[in-house]
């Protein structure tokens, strides 16, 4: 029997969309032949969203869910917007924001994880695709849990109850009253989704981003025309403005435009009667890095007619 490698694999769920364990069932059966396998995968109609799987999956639906002291919030891509409205998408995202609180962030193992009403996730996720018309991805996934306090969630602009394109998640660690530990969670919440800090604190900062800052702060400076000390100070001075306008901890609240988010995290520690802190939170906007390819329906139809009509000269 011929080796089955994970590229071979890889080749045929990007050529098919068939999901990963159908794939390598599927060139098992045919002794490793990727055309066989298409066609076994056809036959047992695994394989109706091929001529999809290379379309961009840009937009879709966030989902969030909180279920005690966790919270999970996922991120499943659609061509288009239209299927964000799909009753049958929405309840796939909303099943499988459930199923993350069990897998936490490891996208593969929720890909595996058991389907309520049998199969698995990926399995499903193949099914919509064949019968909703588009190609999805399920793109990432996130869960955070306290010890003491609670973790909140918060949709902007739902689409449906826990679903829209921006999900946030917040967890607070405290003894103190809980419902103000859910108010403050909410207004948190609100802040990020509006705010979008980059780190929880400006040392947490991603040093590639800080020196890429640094770099064009460098060259500003240098404009001024000014000696080299006054152009250092100058360049520090941008780089801890930046620290302070990206990390949630000293960003202004948008609530009054103000006041520090630190300093609101003490203030409403004395509210609740106990320290609060806050361990951490998760922002998932709806195609942030994903390139979408533009489509100029004319320029198309434009080359096309222009094979056609190259097609009998080449005769």
């Amino acid at each position: 029997m011929a080796e089955i490698t994970a590229a071979n694999v890889k080749e045929l769920r990007e050529r098919t969309g068939a999901g990963m364990m159908d794939c390598k069932k599927a060139l098992g059966e045919t002794q490793g032949d990727m055309e066989g396998a298409i066609d076994w995968l056809r036959t047992k109609g695994l394989a109706a969203a091929a001529k999809k799987a290379g379309r961009t999956a840009a937009e879709g639906l966030v989902g969030v869910t909180v279920e005690g002291k966790k919270g999970a919030v996922v991120e499943v891509n659609s061509e288009t917007d239209f299927v964000a409205k799909n009753e049958q998408f929405q309840e796939f995202v909303r099943t499988v924001a459930g199923l993350a609180l069990s897998t936490g962030d490891d996208i593969e193992a929720l890909s595996k994880a058991a389907w309520p009403a049998g199969g698995t996730v990926e399995e499903k996720l193949t099914a919509n695709i064949a019968t909703i018309g588009e190609n999805q991805s399920l793109r990432r996934a996130a869960v955070l849990e306290v010890k003491d306090g609670t973790v909140v969630s918060y949709v902007h602009n739902a689409a449906a109850p826990g679903l829209g394109k921006i999900g946030v998640l917040v967890a607070l660690e405290s003894t103190g009253d809980q419902a103000m530990l859910e108010a403050l969670g909410k207004q948190l919440a609100m802040h990020i989704a509006a705010a979008n800090p980059l780190a929880l604190n400006g040392d947490q900062l991603d040093p590639a981003l800080v020196e890429r800052e640094r770099a064009i702060a460098l060259e500003k400076a240098k404009e001024s025309g000014k000696p080299d000390d006054i152009v250092a100070k100058m360049v520090d001075g941008s780089i801890a403005k930046f620290r302070k306008e990206n990390a949630l901890m000293s960003q202004l609240f948008v609530m009054d435009n103000k006041t520090k988010i630190e300093d609101v995290v003490t203030t409403e520690a004395k509210n609740a009667g106990a320290p609060i802190s806050l361990k951490a939170y998760v922002r998932f906007q709806l195609g942030e890095g994903i390139e979408k390819k533009e489509s100029d329906f004319a320029a198309e139809v434009a080359a096309a007619a222009g094979q056609q009509q190259a097609a009998p000269a080449a005769a």
